[in-house]
């Protein structure tokens, strides 16, 4: 199930007035869409632009590559989830909820999960730009969850994360097992 984009979320390449974040927002559900009947390596702009009902030419003007359009839809859903509010909660138990809830952001559609670590991998320019954006919102949300004062703390779960969902991505572990071998590590990191 896929998150409503915002009307006027900024996009990576240009600010966006209504009708262009409403062409964004088609892109980004042809992506999925085309990535599910066709996987990442049969995935192209013109399959993603044609599913959306938009000429190849203007969806170039949104995004620079397949890469660069899945990165997008990965930072937006992630920018949209709602926070982890766990006010009473332990540190451990606020950074479980954050890094499980990014965890399985995707869970449920596989192939867009698996595009998304290729994606993001890539040298495209603007998926950089993205994946410094997609730190920064994890960054933040572990900020709110255990505190500013043990930047080493925050360090070790960015690279637990990053780690765990490698290995998703790889296909070496599911989405939702990650996320319970992830607990397992913060309880003990954070004890």
């Amino acid at each position: 199930m896929s998150a409503p984009l915002s009307n006027h979320m900024e996009a990576t390449r240009r600010r966006l007035t209504g009708k262009q974040a409403e062409t964004v927002e088609r892109l980004s559900r042809a992506a999925v869409i085309v990535l599910t009947r066709e996987g990442f390596a049969g995935t192209t702009i013109r399959l993603i632009a044609a599913e959306a009902g938009i000429g190849t030419a203007t969806a170039y003007t949104y995004f620079s590559s397949k890469e660069h359009l899945i990165a997008e839809v990965y930072w937006r859903r992630l920018a949209a989830m709602p926070p982890a509010e766990l006010p009473d909660a332990d540190n451990a138990t606020r950074a479980i909820a954050v890094l499980r809830q990014a965890a399985v952001l995707v869970a449920d559609e596989p192939a867009l999960a698996a595009a998304i670590g290729q994606a993001l991998l890539g040298s495209d320019p603007d998926v950089a730009h993205l994946r410094v954006r997609i730190g920064s919102e994890l960054r933040t949300r572990l900020v709110e969850a255990v505190g500013s004062e043990n930047t080493e703390s925050l360090e070790y779960l960015e690279l637990l994360y990053y780690g765990a969902m490698l290995r998703a991505g790889m296909g070496h572990i599911s989405y939702t097992d990650v996320a319970d071998r992830m607990e397992k590590c913060i309880r003990l990191l954070l004890a």
